[in-house]
Formats: structure tokens, sequence, C-alpha cells
């Protein structure tokens, strides 16, 4: 993981104080609302329908034991001892008073973390492969180079008000499991057809929100050394012609689509061209010292499958259930990524007691080197267990109601606070995830479904990714009622697709009995080993759109 350096820390401590002496001038009333809100807005402070809301950064995903405890103590003192994970990997507390705040995060600064430029116009927390560094089908671990862009990107003068939001995502293998596709600018590590060199293809102008877009290819490879200036030339694109007249037109993704790539990537080329790559980019020795920071563990030489798991797995079917389902393959034999679901029966996704937070933060030390990783499903990850390890570990998870064997199936639900919490809902999210996890909960149910990626946002900003779920839920105000709009075929993968509306919006209560009719079909057309979002892009979305509106009543149009 990566350690602060002198800078670091210094940096981080002087914006604790800059903000904290803002927060006590709007505390005494020496600042208004209005100006304060963009303060606050560039250190994670949002101001919700009930309370404070403070988001907290974790850069790439990564957070070791005791970052994880000391948000556990956060949420005890300052929360109701609680947070919630979000799907940009950060953790937001929902209920944080503004005198609070300054002492947050001087707790936050003694573990090297902080809140800045988790909101604002700005660029966001880089997000990354909740896998790097051991998934095998990884070119290069993506973590290093997400380091490099969050320290270039932190307080840069030119790009800290921005038109809007900005939000970069990286990923190094060849699965993508960072949805680069759908981020303002996309970054995927490439080796070239012909040298074999690795460098970057980029993506710019995905997004979701009001017009949600895929990204489009800016350039199919970009040497290594000239990253940090084609991002800076990009960028200064985006500054200068991005649309500031109108937010919900903002984004880069409507400027791309307003001129065309063509047009855009000859405006980014020619800036390119101009720049000195020598001045912007980092030099051999400090992008040295980043990636030892994330050099592999000693990993201990073991075989794969030993004897004891396997028997252990034989023995006891759902510890069997869980490795088969929440296990991913790690590249080092003997050794194995485990997915940890904050995606219990009936809970609210993405969230996680303090007391699992220290448990978590206990077994990471225990089994994975201390280190924890956040994806952007809103759940955890132990990246290094070893496989004779698993069984104990599955048992003190299970004893913490943290062994949900339901990673990447129906019940491993995305959804945004919604309007429980949101000043911006429209909707609520986190009851309709309840139900269709109620709905669906039976193992053996979820088994014979397979793969099945549902997504809920409580307003057309899509905090919840719905357009990119294979079932996708936005919630909507319509004459003073909830009303659900369905969509389906979405996927955030390699074949990053956005999905189509089904029809006209449901009332909370038609949701499950909806989603169970899509799924019905699917399981009466699908083909051998087909999974859900493969079916309806082989059968078309007319059958699905035929069962999905056989039983909707009327008055929910």
């Amino acid at each position: 993981m990566y350690r602060y350096d002198e800078f670091d820390a210094a940096f981080v401590r002087d914006r604790v104080a800059q903000f904290s002496a803002q927060v006590q001038r709007r505390l005494a009333g020496a600042l208004t609302e209005d100006e304060f809100k963009p303060l606050r807005l560039q250190n994670g402070v949002y101001l919700q329908l009930h309370a404070y809301m403070l988001r907290i950064a974790i850069p790439y995903g990564t957070l070791s034991a005791r970052q994880l405890r000391q948000l556990a103590l956060i949420g005890e003192r300052f929360d109701r001892s609680y947070g919630h994970f979000t799907t940009r990997q950060n953790l937001q507390f929902n209920w944080i008073q503004l005198k609070d705040v300054p002492e947050i995060l001087s707790l936050l600064a003694d573990v090297e973390m902080h809140a800045i430029q988790t909101s604002g116009n700005c660029i966001r927390n880089v997000t990354a492969d909740q896998f790097a560094g051991v998934a095998a089908d990884e070119i290069e671990d993506p973590r290093p180079v997400a380091e490099l862009i969050r320290q270039w990107s932190t307080a840069h003068p030119e790009f800290s008000f921005l038109p809007r939001k900005f939000k970069i995502a990286v990923t190094g293998a060849a699965e993508d499991r960072a949805a680069v596709a759908v981020h303002d600018i996309g970054l995927r590590i490439v080796r070239h057809p012909e040298t074999g060199e690795t460098g970057y293809a980029v993506l710019v102008g995905g997004g979701l929100g009001r017009t949600p877009m895929v990204g489009k290819w800016v350039r199919d490879f970009l040497p290594k050394p000239h990253l940090l200036a084609y991002l800076e030339a990009l960028m200064r694109v985006y500054n200068a012609e991005g649309r500031r007249d109108n937010k919900y037109k903002a984004r880069v993704k409507i400027l791309v689509h307003e001129i065309g790539i063509e047009a855009f990537r000859a405006r980014v080329e020619a800036e390119f061209a101009q720049l000195d790559p020598q001045r912007i980019q980092a030099d051999a020795a400090e992008v040295a010292r980043i990636e030892r920071y994330f050099a592999p563990p000693a990993y201990q030489v073991l075989p794969d499958n030993p004897p004891a798991f396997l028997r252990a797995r034989a023995a006891n079917p759902e510890f069997d259930r869980w490795v088969a389902q929440n296990g991913f393959p790690h590249k080092v034999p003997g050794y194995q990524a485990v997915t940890l679901s904050l995606k219990g029966i009936g809970e609210a996704p993405g969230d996680i007691s303090s007391a699992g937070m220290r448990l978590v933060a206990d077994l990471a030390e225990r089994h994975s080197q201390g280190e924890i990783r956040v994806t952007h499903a809103q759940n955890l990850v132990l990246p290094d267990v070893r496989q004779d390890e698993l069984f104990d570990l599955w048992q003190a998870l299970a004893a913490g109601g943290l062994a949900t064997a339901n990673a990447g199936l129906i019940t491993d639900i995305i959804a945004c606070p919604g309007l429980d919490y949101c000043a911006l809902a429209t909707a609520r999210s986190i009851p309709i995830a309840q139900a269709l996890a109620t709905r669906f909960a039976a193992p053996a149910r979820q088994q014979e479904i397979g793969p099945l990626a549902i997504k809920i946002s409580g307003c057309i900003n899509a905090c919840g990714h719905h357009h990119v779920g294979h079932i996708g839920i936005l919630g909507l105000e319509k004459r003073g009622e909830e009303s659900y709009q369905i969509t389906l075929g979405g996927d955030a993968g390699n074949a990053s697709t956005i999905g189509e509306i089904l029809g006209p919006g449901l009332g909370a209560d038609e949701v499950p009995d909806a989603i169970e009719r899509l799924v019905a079909v699917y399981l009466a057309h699908r083909q051998p080993g087909e999974l859900f979002v493969d079916s309806v892009r082989r059968l078309g979305i007319q059958p699905f759109k035929t069962a999905f509106n056989a039983e909707i009543r009327h008055d929910a149009a």
C-alpha cells in the first residue's frame, strides 16, 4: 500500500487546518451557506436530508486494517456506528454534525486518509479494479498509476473548478472490473501489439446520470511516460470548452457528443503537441518510489487446493458455496482473493457496522497481509488469503454476519442511499433492494439464476449505476408518488452497454413481481451455460418487454 511521505502528511494537515477554520467561520455566522457550500464540497461535506454527510476518499479502493479501525472509531464516536461504501470506492458517514468535522478530519489524517476532492467540480477519487495486483488476467497492477494520477490531480491549480465533476478509472486486466467505459476518462493498461511495451488505451466521454453514454477511444496506445501530459491536454480542452451555462450539459461526455470524437481528439492532440511532457511527468525516481509501495508481499510457496481445504469444502456445503461464489482466483498458487458481501438479505447495500469494520480489520491482519479492498459494487475484498486458512476465515465471518455467499448473484444489489438520506433523490432505493433480496433469498434459487446484476438509483444522477445493470431500476417522483422505471440489458464490463427502458413506471410494490417475470423469461429460454445478460443480447428485448408489461396496473403509467 502507498504510504504518505512528508509532503503528503504536511499537505493533508494543512488542508485540515484550513477547512477547520472555514467550519468555525460558518458556525459563527461569518460565512453564509452559499459562501460555505463550495468550500465544504471540496472537502467532502454534503448537506443531506437529515444531517451532514461526510464522504471519505479511499484511493483506488485500497484500505489498511489500521485505517478501517479508524473508520470504525469515527462511526461510533460521531455517527450511528456504521458507514456506507459507495460505487466510487469511498465511504460515507450519513449522520455527521458540522461541529465535529474538524476532529474527524484530524483523525483521518492520523491514518493517512482525507476527504479532499470527494465532491465538487474537480477530479474525484480515482478508482481501480478491486483485484488489482492479484488477478491472473492482469497485465500490470493499475494502483501505482492510479496513485500517480491522485497526486497529479489533487489541488491541481487548473482543474479545481471544472465545468462539472470529473471521474477517472483505471484497470490493468483483460476483464474490465472497474467500469472504465462509463467514466469521464477510462484507462486500460495494454501491450503494444508490435513492441510488447506497456502503455494505456484511453477512453473519454463515458458517464451515467441524466444522459448516459459509453466512452469512446481517444488513443489506442499512449506510451507510459506521456500519461500525465496527455491527461493535462485532455483536461485543458474540457476545461476550456465544457459548458458552464447548464450543469446538465457540462460533463465532458456532452462536449465529446456535440463536437464528435474526431474533433475532440484533434483538439487534445494539438494541445498535447504544445506541452512539454518532461515538465509535467513525474521523474523516474518518484515513479519508482510509488511502485515500491505496491510490490507484491512475500508469498509462501504453497500447493494449490491443499487436502485440508478440499476436505473442509466437502464436509461443509455452506463453506463450499461461499468459496465457489465469493472466491476469486489468485495469480499465486495456494492463495485466493475473497469478496466479503455487504449485501446480507434484508440489509442496506454497502452498509457495515463499526463492529463489522473492526472484525474485517482483525481478519485482514490475520489472513490477508493487513489489506482490504473496496469494490465499486459496494462490497469488500480480502485479496491475499491462503487457501488453507479460508475455512477459519469463513467461520469468523459467519459468526459476524459477513459470510453471505452471493457475490455477483441476484441479491448482490447495488443501491444508492436514495430518498432515505439524499437531498437530491426522488425515490427510495434501499427498501426496493431489500424487497428484491428477500424475494430471491433462497440460495438454491440464486444459484439457479446465476450471475445477474441489479442496480438501483434513487434519482436521475445514477449513483447506483442503474443504466449499466443487467436489470436497472430508477426511482422517480411522478404525481407526488414514487415510480420505478426498469431498464434491461445494461453492462459495465468489456461489452459496456446502456440498458433499454422496458415500459411505464411501477409502484414500489410492483417491482418484485416485475423482476420475477423477467427472470422467468430468462429461465425459460436460456441456452445451456448462458448468463442472463447474454440471453438478453441473443433474444432481444421484446420477449422480456412483453412479460414485463403483462400485469402492470394502468394507473402506474
